[in-house]
């Protein structure tokens, strides 16, 4: 494999929030030295920008449904251009968050198509009536997907509970993911339906005896605490966080993924200072913070966007780029692989262009984007 040395650009040290020139050679999709007078086969001049680790998406939906009825097909090719999209955008590593299903992965990896690393949760596991329950009342339909690859999420019992982990477990599934709580809206009207602390317990203990994590859907303080109580890795959204949800979280060892963009994008001002306050009372107890899009709303807004809103919503841009990289990589448990610019790290890099780590207009500064090693933008 050709050795190529980027030249000419400052790292950055996502953790410290640091930027420092140096040169760094990539050899066999790995990164083999970081540091300066590097030889290679072949130079690449980075013009005094700054390189990032391969950004890390932790909560996305590539293949979400759309509201109006089409046929099966139309979800899964409306996701190939956002693959794509995302990949050029430095984004090289995504969790999907329910919707895409092993066929996916299986095609990123035999390059029928293109896109960062995807890890998928199939399904969002929950009680009847719950956010994974697509009952629809004029019709009286359980599963308007009707997809095979995509299991049913449905339980009312612990023991329910696990026959529902297995499933996805048996369809190929990265990620479990529990609907510990219901809708924003169902929420707010004082209707939510939750799973028990029995049922979520169950949930996380037949993961983990799958070696699976779960991501919890949670945005009442009430989801978050008993989601944190059983042991989920990571409360994603957590919109109405109070200073109990975040206590329980902190002793549990929880990551909170806040997805602000959605909720940004509903233009509820009650909602999005309600969700700041979250955020804020997160970073005041320590809690890690790892970045999610929410890649559902349309038209689609993609991490670059999450970033800006985690910066000026109290991380900074230091701690946005941390959120993106990694922290979203120890999430993740991928922090051995990838999440740094490091030797023997996978070679996930974006340049950008200028000097800084502004993360104003970040669309634009993206200049070039490696995954794996490989060039794919630029």
């Amino acid at each position: 494999m050709t050795a190529i040395v980027l030249t000419g650009a400052s790292v950055l040290d996502p953790d410290t929030g640091s930027t420092e020139r140096a040169d760094v050679l990539l050899r066999d999709g790995r990164i083999a030295a970081v540091g300066s007078g590097i030889d290679g086969d072949e130079r690449v001049a980075c013009g005094g920008g700054v390189l990032v680790p391969g950004l890390i998406d932790c909560h996305v939906h590539v293949a979400f449904p759309r509201p109006e009825p089409l046929p099966r097909s139309a979800r899964i090719l409306e996701a190939v251009p956002v693959l794509q999209r995302l990949l050029s955008h430095g984004i090289t590593t995504v969790r999907d968050a329910w919707g895409a299903d092993a066929g996916f992965t299986h095609a990123l990896r035999q390059q029928w198509i293109t896109g960062p690393d995807l890890l998928i949760s199939l399904r969002q596991l929950s009680p009847t009536g719950g956010l994974g329950d697509a009952w629809e009342p004029d019709t009286g339909a359980t599963d308007r997907l009707g997809d095979p690859a995509l299991p049913d999420p449905v339980f009312d019992s612990p023991d329910a509970a696990r026959a529902a982990v297995r499933r996805m477990v048996r369809a190929g599934v990265d990620w479990i993911k529990i609907g510990a709580g219901g809708a924003l809206r169902s929420v707010r009207e004082g209707r939510e339906i939750c799973a028990t602390d029995e049922e979520l317990r169950a949930v996380v203990d037949e993961a983990g005896r799958c070696d699976r994590d779960v991501l919890a859907h949670a945005h009442s303080p009430l989801a978050a605490i008993t989601a944190s109580r059983a042991g989920v890795r990571s409360i994603e959204h957590g919109v109405f966080l109070n200073e109990d949800a975040v206590a329980a979280m902190k002793e549990h060892g929880c990551w909170y993924v806040p997805t602000l963009a959605p909720i940004a994008g509903l233009g509820d001002e009650s909602a999005i200072a309600a969700h700041h306050r979250s955020l804020a009372l997160a970073i005041d107890a320590g809690i890690p913070v790892a970045a999610g899009s929410d890649l559902a709303v349309r038209p689609h807004v993609d991490l670059l966007s999450e970033i800006r809103l985690l910066a000026t919503a109290g991380l900074g841009d230091a701690g946005a780029w941390k959120a993106a990289t990694s922290e979203a990589a120890r999430l993740l448990r991928l922090d051995h692989d990838r999440g740094r610019i490091e030797p023997g790290l996978r070679a996930d890099l974006a340049l950008l262009d200028g000097p800084g780590l502004s993360v104003e207009d970040l669309p634009s500064r993206i200049r070039a984007v490696w995954h794996d090693g490989r060039q794919v933008r630029g």
